[in-house]
């Protein structure tokens, strides 16, 4: 029995740098377009479905264009419980915007995600790739004042 017909799929040598690619690709672009995914795809000899199946399982890395600030509010259970609805109202308030929106100017994106890594400061949020923990409404209107 040869490894096709026990399950085994040939791999690409490089499937491994597919993140990191993934990654970098949207830091020079703010987003990873369908051309930009099918090029990454030829080069790494990976499908189109294979690299958009990543690019859209990672709840950091994005299909559609966002703004120039990123806004994630984490709503794992450590944030839940310190009322992380009252953080996400007040960044609503701040910027105008809900979740999964983007403000008309492009300045900032606001999305909710899972766990950011940083329970022990509950509830928190990441701004781009700056976390920010121990929020309370004043706390928001001043941090994303310094993103403005």
């Amino acid at each position: 029995m040869n490894k096709t017909s026990q399950g085994t799929r040939h791999q690409s040598p490089r499937r491994g740098e597919l993140l990191m690619l993934l990654e970098a690709a949207q830091d020079k672009s703010a987003h990873l377009s369908q051309e930009l995914i099918a090029e990454l795809a030829e080069s790494l000899g990976l499908s189109i479905g294979e690299v958009y199946g990543v690019a859209t399982f990672y709840s950091f890395l994005s299909t559609k264009p966002q703004g120039r600030n990123v806004i994630r509010i984490c709503q794992s259970l450590p944030c839940l419980l310190k009322y992380a609805q009252t953080i996400i109202e007040s960044v609503q308030k701040e910027v105008g915007i809900r979740p999964g929106e983007t403000t008309p100017d492009g300045r900032f994106s606001f999305e909710l995600t899972n766990c950011i890594g940083a329970c022990d400061g509950a509830p928190a949020m990441m701004v781009n790739s700056d976390v920010h923990g121990d929020l309370t409404p004043k706390k928001i209107a001043k941090i994303l004042q310094a993103y403005k």
